[in-house]
């Protein structure tokens, strides 16, 4: 699976602290792997039609993102899981 990052991500993946981003890139490496690995608790996100996507980076954070084709993932933002899903994309 193919990453594309937009600078929200970016900007907000930077301001996390490190032992988060060690945990992100972790799942990173699984999701590329498989998106749908179990402990990644892929979901998609309401409204269906939106097409948003999250993953797990732990217990409190996600990553939220979309699918642009079969081999290539948009990821959007990362922020703790009560932010994320208040999100309007």
């Amino acid at each position: 699976m193919r990453i594309i990052t937009v600078a929200e991500f970016d900007k907000r993946y930077d301001n996390l602290p490190l032992f988060l981003q060690k945990k992100a890139e972790k799942q990173e490496k699984i999701f590329r792997a498989n998106p749908f690995h179990p402990s990644l608790h892929t979901e998609k996100l309401e409204p269906k039609n939106k097409e948003l996507w999250s993953i797990r980076v732990d217990k409190s954070y996600r990553i939220l993102f979309r699918f642009i084709n079969g081999n290539t993932a948009l990821f959007l933002t990362v922020g703790p899981h009560d932010w994320i899903y208040k999100l309007k994309f």
